[in-house]
């Protein structure tokens, strides 16, 4: 396959981490001649800095006018990184969905009438394949979920994907990469996930154990590079090697476990919301009841990426990255752990003794 370097490229959702990254990459980068960042709001300072000679667009991707954006720069290479996960950051679901879903289904009708583009990347979620007691081990790209997504950020990835699937039908000539991601982390990045291991207590679903699997935030930014960069094709499960139980996740961090029955957990997620600490939506709950785990195999023979950090690795960069401490000090956990050796101890000889005097 003839490969074609991006000359023009866009970026959608610029105001944030990950697609700020691989614009400010992509900007680096002599041989692209010009790279457009387009979100609704400008990025925060810090961001800002970063981005080099990125042409910031304001525009919302839910309008028509994203279609005179792609004409009129000649853009050859759409890079749709904007999708949210978090309601309470994007004004609420309907507004996360609008966005996620409109304003996919816009832009898309934007590529399609466009000549010029001939790349198309995707960042959507290993979220698409659900989460369930009859999952599988490791999820292949060609699997379909055992339940479907009934809501969220899962459910808007899946209808996206059915879009992108369709668009490709109908532009073939369009080079279309799907990069499904499992959750991120890193010190830098904000996710629900990353705000969640941040609490000093942290909730989980009493009873179950989930196995995650997460994905460096910096890998991300490569795999989206090479992506845009190189002409490949096709669904690609993206994630690190391995993975942890939650409950080790929580003692890594240094935080303490709270299990919450079944029952009670919508009343856990409205006091977390109001609060704005983390989303304990009911499609986050199943992730904590059964957790997901992803086959990387096609990422690393067929796409030529093998990730830098394995989950472990990528959960301690934050743990380290975010100076989290443990709520508890481990002195205090080993002189706790030393006076109950001592009862147990004091208890056991107690017992021994009248055992003596009747011999």
């Amino acid at each position: 396959m003839k490969q074609v370097p991006p000359s023009v490229v866009l970026v959608t959702g610029v105001s944030r981490f990950l697609p700020a990254q691989l614009a400010s990459r992509l900007a680096a980068e002599p041989s692209i001649e010009r790279v457009l960042g387009v979100d609704t709001v400008p990025p925060p300072r810090d961001l800002l800095r970063q981005l080099g000679r990125t042409e910031l667009v304001r525009a919302d991707i839910r309008n028509p006018h994203i279609a005179k954006v792609i004409s009129s720069a000649g853009v050859d290479t759409v890079v749709h990184a904007s999708l949210s996960a978090n309601p309470v950051g994007s004004g609420g679901r309907s507004a996360m969905k609008e966005m996620n879903v409109i304003g996919t289904m816009q832009l898309l009708a934007a590529c399609q009438r466009a000549e010029s583009v001939q790349r198309l990347v995707l960042k959507s979620t290993a979220a698409v394949y659900g989460a369930s007691s009859r999952d599988p081990a490791l999820f292949t790209e060609a699997m379909t979920p055992k339940e479907l997504p009934s809501g969220g950020y899962a459910k808007d990835a899946a209808e996206i994907e059915g879009y992108v699937r369709g668009f490709g039908r109908r532009r073939p000539d369009v080079s279309v990469t799907m990069l499904r991601f499992t959750n991120l982390i890193g010190p830098q990045i904000e996710t629900v996930l990353t705000r969640y291991f941040a609490l000093p207590v942290v909730p989980t679903v009493l009873g179950y154990d989930a196995r995650v699997q997460l994905l460096h935030e910096q890998d991300a930014v490569q795999v989206l590079e090479r992506a845009t960069r190189e002409e490949l094709p096709g669904v690609f499960n993206v994630g690190g090697a391995g993975v942890l139980m939650l409950s080790q996740a929580i003692r890594r961090a240094g935080r303490l476990p709270f299990p919450v029955p079944d029952m009670a957990v919508g009343a856990v997620d409205r006091a977390f919301r109001s609060a704005r600490l983390a989303d304990f939506s009911p499609e986050q709950v199943r992730f904590l009841n059964f957790g997901r785990v992803v086959d990387t195999t096609k990422l690393r023979e067929e796409f030529g990426f093998t990730p830098r950090w394995g989950t472990v690795e990528a959960f301690d960069d934050y743990v380290t990255g975010r100076h989290l401490r443990p709520v508890i000090p481990p002195e205090r956990v080993r002189e706790a752990e030393q006076r109950l050796l001592t009862l147990a101890q004091t208890a056991s000889e107690m017992r021994e003794v009248p055992c003596q005097k009747r011999v």
